[in-house]
């Protein structure tokens, strides 16, 4: 199970190229309300319906992906610059190697750019502003064929910054973040035994790798998330590593690192009933860091390796297990950065949830939550899947929600009239809560 879900981004890439054209298996009806219908963009993929879920609960879907041209399976989180939303898909695009696109907030979607493996390919990564260009990265493609970091202008101009090389450098780098003017982030793999990197660049283009994770108990073993900065500390998590459970792959680790490089493990995973596999990067509230485990906690997923955790760790490392999914009806497989919004704390699930889907990767189509710090948590929205609710809904949120002026706005990885991912806009009142 580990693998396969350190592969899939991977491979996904090379299933989209060869079967864009495939669609899931829709289900039959479910008994939900639906209120009224509203149209949201133009054009016949933008086919959008507001739905009652909860009381105080508004949802709509804005975009659906997998039409000619357009990108499919968005896996980042978007990022909100002056009213107007980016992102990236993993996949689709003129080439097929993924997109960069912007959707304004009535579902209006433009292609600022497909990748062609020579500039990159199958961007995963939350975009980051900085003095109004774009950063991101690719998995894959560029000069060394591992990956690259880009620039882009918000009209669409891509520069490549940096090309990794996939052997001392990092290869497979993921998410970045601004510090002083300098971007920080994590490679997959490469570095020291194939186990992954932190690694800083100047948007000029100078790189520097700052640690190589070499796994067993005492360092974490590839990192799948991006890191957060905390008073010039970056804090990070790997998704194995960090302890001699799990098969000895290890558990993962939540590990701190200074811009200098010296890299400490706060905490190591242990597995159920801990959590297991950090897949998503960190948040701090108030000094406490708040984070997920993709597996651990309760052992009652149909996969065995338990439906995961939300757990808080202080920057002294002492961690603590708020919450324990259940698979159905609260979700499973939390893969995403929680956001916080008017002092809730809201999240994505990428399976689990009311309703089933059959995925790969989760029993359900996934789930938006919400939850406090001290562990109460509360589904806002059930994703519902291709077809079960007589029009394409999203399923398996990958990403994570961001808050823009009290809406809540992610993306799904499947589902949509072509089950290749959605956009969706959720607005939650106190009684959703």
């Amino acid at each position: 199970m580990r693998l396969s879900v350190i592969s899939l981004r991977y491979l996904s890439v090379v299933v989209l190229v060869v079967f864009a054209g495939c669609t899931g298996n829709a289900q039959g009806p479910q008994s939900v309300p639906i209120g009224a219908t509203t149209v949201r963009g133009t054009g016949s993929a933008q086919t959008a319906h507001q739905l009652v879920r909860r009381p105080g609960l508004t949802y709509h879907l804005l975009h659906t992906f997998g039409a000619n041209g357009d990108g499919s399976m968005p896996e980042a989180s978007l990022l909100d610059v002056n009213g107007a939303l980016y992102g990236t898909t993993i996949g689709g695009g003129s080439y097929g190697y993924g997109t960069v696109f912007k959707v304004s907030a009535s579902g209006q979607e433009t292609i600022l750019h497909s990748f062609n493996f020579t500039d990159g390919s199958g961007p995963v990564a939350q975009l980051t502003n900085v003095n109004g260009t774009l950063y991101g990265t690719t998995l894959n493609g560029g000069a060394y064929k591992a990956g690259t970091v880009f620039g882009m202008s918000q009209g669409g101009k891509l520069t490549t910054i940096y090309n990794f090389t996939g052997d001392g450098d990092g290869s497979g780098p993921l998410g970045l973040i601004n510090v002083n003017g300098t971007l920080y982030g994590t490679t997959d793999f490469g570095g020291t035994q194939d186990g992954g990197t932190v690694f800083s660049v100047t948007t000029t283009g100078k790189e520097t790798v700052l640690h190589r994770f070499t796994g067993g108990s005492s360092d974490g073993l590839e990192p799948m998330a991006g890191l957060l900065n905390v008073g010039g500390t970056l804090y990070g998590t790997t998704s194995l590593g960090g302890s001699s459970n799990c098969g000895n792959t290890g558990c993962g680790a939540v590990f701190s690192v200074t811009t200098s490089g010296s890299e400490k493990v706060l905490h190591g995973f242990a597995g159920p009933p801990d959590g297991e596999s950090p897949e998503a990067s960190l948040i701090n509230i108030s000094g406490t860091l708040y984070g997920t485990t993709a597996y651990g906690g309760n052992m009652n997923c149909p996969s065995g390796v338990g439906c995961g955790t939300v757990f808080s760790i202080t920057t002294s490392g002492n961690e603590k297990v708020l919450y324990n999914f259940a698979g159905s009806p609260d979700g499973a497989y939390p893969k995403a950065k929680l956001t916080k919004a008017s002092g809730i704390l809201y999240g994505t699930t990428a399976g689990g949830g009311a309703y089933s889907c059959h995925t790969q990767d989760a029993p359900g189509c996934g789930t938006v939550f919400s939850i406090s710090s001290s562990g109460a948590e509360s589904v806002i929205y059930s994703f519902a899947g291709r077809g079960k609710l007589g029009h394409p809904d999203g399923s398996e949120p990958w990403a994570g929600v961001i808050d823009v002026n009290g809406t809540l706005y992610g993306t799904t990885t499947a589902g949509g009239k072509y089950n290749q991912g959605t956009i969706y806009e959720l607005v939650p009142s106190a009684a959703s809560h």
